[in-house]
């Protein structure tokens, strides 16, 4: 008996033995009840855990008649997922294995693919990213704060972004909520969460593999196994290697750059030795030693050497010796990452009736040496490397009504998270003559605690009205020591430590009207909060180490979901607006005889406001449609700080240093004000045994100013890219084979760009990439 990995459940499809959602799958008895109606879509949406994922634990033990009921369901759902958060009051975006295998999102900043008014920026084409989510969001490129972004994996937060390098396989789903979040769980953040799940053990024994091959010599591989260790105890262990896909080329030697070289590993073992009580041990490992995309110069900023005329694919790019031997490296090394992440977390949870208790204890770690060609030049004038070891361990414990039947509902908790990190920075400034002409260092040490405790509240009244409120309180406090800034042949510079500290309230109140079986409103009201922090960047003044202060937010949202022809239309929908005070973004401080620096700095008083939603649908009985939309505006009220725009203008004509200042009052904050995603598919039998699945997608993003009131090359172009899939499938096997196209029109955009020292650079978007996939599953 086969049946094949494709996306959605399709009808005539046995989806549950696919390669991501088996760890979700019932017996393989129920699978040949089932077939060919895909029973493992079904049950995942029959019973949700926290964020409407399903519980293997429960559907695992489901009776024979139970399991015909589920089939019926399946038949019902198998076109629209995640019917039951059609009744949660939320503008989350819920996306399902399936759908990320098919727009091919292998890593956290693929999914700006499938979310609306969400940007995930490459920081100068690392592995490291900065979220920007209906406009909140700040680029950290030091990458020792907290984002306005949490990433969450199975529940356990990532309060640092690298960390999640190389997680993304053997997915399970990811959920997207924007606005303030941490009164049901987790942390409080400003701008929302990415709540990401991976595939979890099986009760009966499961294995698969599937290998994609793409242009530019791209490869990559995954595979799992999944069963029963002894009874109660069962386990999955699943794997991933990526390879190639390097297309930059460098004109002045024929080297080509951007090979990926990664290998992942991640283990699960699950106890369950009642009905009531679970126990999952996870652990992660990945060794990231991938080159990375390099910036193309845009414009000199300083000095009057012409830049190089470069096809869209080319790029230059070169290392001192000297400076390898500084950091410790091999000489001609390019720009790459020698990364290693690992982790474990302990997930414990007991219903004792009334409520269930949920404990998860979580450690994780990241080594880091990251070099960085930031002048995108084959001159050394801003060349980086970056080592970073760093740690975090974070608890949290909550007690959780266990009926949702029930009227009311309440979540009660608290988290404690602890990081400790140290980060050492080298700087080749050689060829940045007369001003610089060196190479440097920058060391320190950040330790970070805070405790957070949070509940929630909700009561279901007559007339399917719904109240709920929430309430946070977090304490949190940094400190950054240590510092030394090292000119190599000249000074050595030792700062004093700084401290801060921050004790918030954050909450939501709201109210939902379910008025009809498939139709619901509801409008809330929420306070988030962040704490401030340090940008330990090219450190020349104590006044650079000042901490930025904690950010606040507070946000309206008005929304509605419905399926007004069941099966046939879905329209979810939801207007915001946010009122922010101190908000964290990245400004610049002119530093003298050494020129302008970035620094994380607060916008006294900003906002901004918008809408998105999501149209599903199915017109004719073989077409699927799916479109995501989002607009946003957003404006600062008041932002005094350094124009890095015009400051650079005055040395370019003066030769000497002068700050200009700027109010950006009254200034659009710059995010993309408007972003696009969908898809649309066809789905054709071929016979009884063989269908057809084909189809494009696609993506839009507005343009992006990439400093205060940027315009010209300060401002990111926009960008539409479209791509397309046919994938072929027997009814009854357990494999599938798909050809895709990505970028299908070869269009050449940029990603994010950004400005070192003396050249503005953009860091392009990969070309044209084709390729092909196979899986297979047992």
């Amino acid at each position: 008996m086969c049946s094949l990995l494709l996306p959605f459940g399709r009808h005539g499809t046995c989806t549950g033995l696919s390669l991501l959602l088996v760890a979700l799958a019932t017996t393989t008895s129920v699978a040949r009840a089932a077939a060919p109606v895909a029973p493992v879509a079904s049950v995942r949406q029959t019973k949700p855990e926290h964020h409407h994922v399903p519980s293997p634990r429960k559907h695992t033990r489901t009776t024979t008649a139970a399991r015909t009921e589920t089939v019926a369901v399946t038949a019902q759902r198998r076109d629209f997922s995640y019917q039951e958060a059609q009744r949660t009051p939320d503008a989350s975006t819920r996306v399902t294995a399936d759908r990320l295998i098919e727009r091919g999102i292998v890593t956290v900043r693929g999914l700006e693919y499938i979310a609306p008014n969400l940007t995930i920026q490459s920081i100068n084409g690392t592995a490291s990213t900065n979220f920007y989510l209906r406009g909140a969001g700040f680029n950290d490129f030091t990458q020792n704060n907290m984002g306005p972004v949490l990433t969450y994996f199975d529940d356990v937060p990532f309060v640092y972004s690298g960390m999640t390098d190389g997680m993304m396989f053997d997915m399970a789903g990811a959920t997207v909520t924007p606005g303030p979040v941490g009164t049901k769980h987790g942390m409080s953040d400003t701008g929302g969460e990415v709540m990401l799940r991976t595939a979890d053990p099986t009760d009966t024994w499961h294995f698969g593999a599937k290998q994609d091959i793409a242009s530019y010599a791209r490869s990559r591989s995954e595979a799992y196994v999944s069963g029963p260790l002894a009874k109660g105890l069962t386990f999955r262990l699943a794997g991933q290697t990526q390879h190639g896909g390097g297309w930059q080329t460098n004109p002045l030697n024929g080297d080509h750059l951007g090979d990926a070289d990664l290998w992942a590993l991640r283990g699960k073992l699950r106890y369950q030795p009642d009905s009531h009580t679970t126990i999952t041990l996870s652990g992660h490992f990945t060794q990231d030693d991938s080159q990375v995309v390099t910036g193309i110069p845009i414009d000199r900023l300083i000095g009057t050497t012409a830049l190089p005329k470069l096809a869209w694919r080319q790029a230059e790019w070169g290392i001192r010796p000297q400076f390898a031997k500084l950091i410790g490296r091999e000489a001609g090394l390019k720009p790459s990452e020698h990364n290693q992440y690992w982790g474990a977390d302990l997930n414990m949870s007991h219903d004792f009736g009334p409520a269930t208790l949920t404990s998860i204890s979580a450690f994780n770690t990241e080594r880091r040496g990251e070099y960085t060609d930031q002048d995108a030049l084959a001159s050394s004038e801003a060349d980086t490397y970056r080592d970073i070891d760093s740690n975090v361990f974070t608890q949290e414990l909550r007690l959780s009504s266990s009926h949702p039947e029930n009227r009311l509902q309440w979540t009660v908790g608290a988290m404690y998270e602890r990081s400790r990190m140290h980060q050492r920075f080298f700087f080749d400034y050689t060829d940045y003559v007369p001003a610089r002409g060196y190479m440097m260092s920058t060391t320190f040490g950040l330790n970070q605690e805070s405790t957070s405790e949070f509940g929630n509240v909700s009561y279901r009244l007559p007339h399917n009205i719904t109240i709920w409120a929430g309430l946070l309180h977090e304490l949190d406090d940094r400190s950054i020591s240590n510092l030394q800034s090292v000119i190599y042949g000249g000074t050595t510079k030792n700062f004093h430590g700084e401290s801060t500290a921050a004790n918030q309230f954050a909450g939501q109140v709201g109210i939902s009207w379910q008025m009809m079986q498939n139709a619901m409103l509801y409008y809330k009201m929420s306070k988030g909060f962040k704490p401030g922090g340090f940008t330990a960047n090219n450190t020349q003044v104590q006044g650079q180490l000042d901490p930025f202060k904690p950010e606040t937010v507070l946000t309206y949202e008005v929304g509605f979901k419905s399926d007004p022809i069941p099966n046939r239309l879905r329209i979810n929908g939801a207007a915001f607006y946010n009122d922010y005070h101190n908000q964290q973004i990245l400004g610049t401080v002119l530093i003298p005889n050494y020129g302008p620096d970035s620094e994380i700095t607060n916008a006294p008083k900003s906002e901004s406001w918008g809408f998105e939603g999501t149209i599903e649908a199915r017109p004719f009985e073989r077409l699927y449609l799916t479109q995501n939309f989002g607009w946003q505006r957003g404006t600062f009220q008041n932002f005094p700080t350094v124009n890095r725009a015009a400051t650079n203008a005055y040395y370019a004509a003066h030769g000497v240093w002068k700050a200009i200042d700027s109010n950006f009052a009254g200034v659009d904050s710059g995010q993309p004000k408007l972003t696009l995603n969908g898809s649309a598919e066809w789905r054709q039998p071929l016979s009884r045994r063989y269908s057809l699945d084909f189809g494009p997608d696609w993506i839009y993003r507005g343009s992006q100013a990439m400093t205060p009131g940027g315009t010209g090359f300060y401002r990111l172009p926009p960008y539409f890219l479209m791509g397309a899939h046919v994938t072929f499938r027997p009814a009854a096997s357990h494999w599938q084979a798909t050809i895709y196209a990505q970028n299908i029109f070869n269009r050449h955009y940029s990603e994010s760009g950004g400005q070192a020292t003396t050249v503005y650079m953009y860091i392009p978007g990969p070309p044209r990439f084709i390729g092909g996939r196979i899986s297979c599953d047992f």
